[in-house]
């Protein structure tokens, strides 16, 4: 049974999909359990944990009755960030670009955040934040 798990409420599906069946196999060896790009569902696990699901927003928003409000307020700043720990942040980083995501923060070391500690930080294609990080040694 998956204990926690994000899901990230998604509009633009197919390339949600795209982008991270693209990336999540080779960044931490997720593999697709369930969905395909033209569905409304799709989850990713690492030993049958969930890693990452993706819903359609308008399937969650039918059910919970919030169709008819915006789905942004404006800009903010982020509330979410999907983290990765990688085993290097810059291939990780060119992968997620090759991909589709946006490089926000380039590759580098950390160490007020973490001895040894390397992130990136990207945009996904609908624009959460994702950061990839590695510890060496």
């Amino acid at each position: 049974m998956d204990a926690l798990h994000p899901r990230l409420l998604v509009d633009r599906f197919p390339e949600m999909f795209e982008f991270y069946q693209g990336v999540l196999p080779t960044l931490v060896g997720a593999k697709l359990i369930k969905g395909t790009a033209d569905g409304y569902y799709a989850n990713w696990d690492v030993d049958d944990q969930a890693i990452l699901v993706l819903f359609q927003r308008a399937h969650i928003a039918a059910v919970v009755g919030t169709a008819d409000l915006p789905k942004q307020a404006g800009a903010a700043q982020d509330h979410v960030m999907f983290v990765c720990r990688v085993e290097d942040v810059d291939a990780g980083a060119e992968l997620c670009v090759r991909h589709g995501g946006t490089l926000v923060a380039a590759p580098t070391d950390r160490p007020d955040w973490g001895p040894t500690l390397r992130t990136a930080h990207l945009r996904d294609p609908e624009g959460n934040l994702i950061e990839l990080q590695s510890y060496a040694g």
